[in-house]
């Protein structure tokens, strides 16, 4: 029992000392397709201001969870340039569920497709659901993997970090 245990905080460190090592990674400008079909690049979302990405797939209830608050971040932090784009991760045969799952939960961020994850794999997220949050220069300055209830709040401090770090909240009251 003790193995086991000292085998969980050694995972659990490492997993924090890895995920510390993704922030301030320069992101290439990668393409990025949209629900809507059309093509855009990571530099085009970034214009108006930082952005949050989050990878998702249908098939994960704690993105969907998580999916609820950052509805409501894209809406509270609007005016200021903020915006969420939700990247499936859906399987080729599973792209169809996407669409009506976003028009039943009537999100209102972006939604990027990724059914052969390699947006996902440049980005390393590989868990369900990866959140970065990225500056206007493409730099990761937040990186987060799972989620439980609560992990809201923190997402949300990190918006406010990277937006205060711009000046936005003031400029924009």
């Amino acid at each position: 029992m003790k193995n086991i245990i000292a085998f969980t905080i050694s995972l659990l460190i490492i997993s924090f000392l890895y995920a510390d090592q993704k922030r301030d990674i320069m992101l290439p400008d990668m393409s990025i397709k949209l629900l809507d079909g059309k093509n855009t690049r990571l530099s085009n979302l970034l214009e108006d201001g930082p952005i949050l990405v989050e990878f998702w797939a249908t098939w994960c209830a704690p993105c969907k969870k998580e999916m609820i608050f950052l509805e409501e971040f894209h809406q509270k932090y609007a005016e200021t340039g903020f915006r969420v784009l939700a990247i499936s991760t859906d399987s080729p045969k599973s792209m169809s569920k996407v669409k009506s799952y976003i028009r039943a939960k009537k999100h209102t961020f972006l939604v990027g497709l990724d059914p052969n994850q390699e947006v996902a794999k440049k980005m390393n997220a590989m868990i369900m659901p990866t959140v970065l949050l990225i500056d206007r220069n493409r730099k990761v300055s937040w990186y987060h993997q799972g989620f439980v209830p609560g992990d809201e709040k923190e997402i949300e401090s990190q918006i406010l970090r990277l937006l205060d770090s711009y000046s936005i909240l003031e400029s924009k009251k």
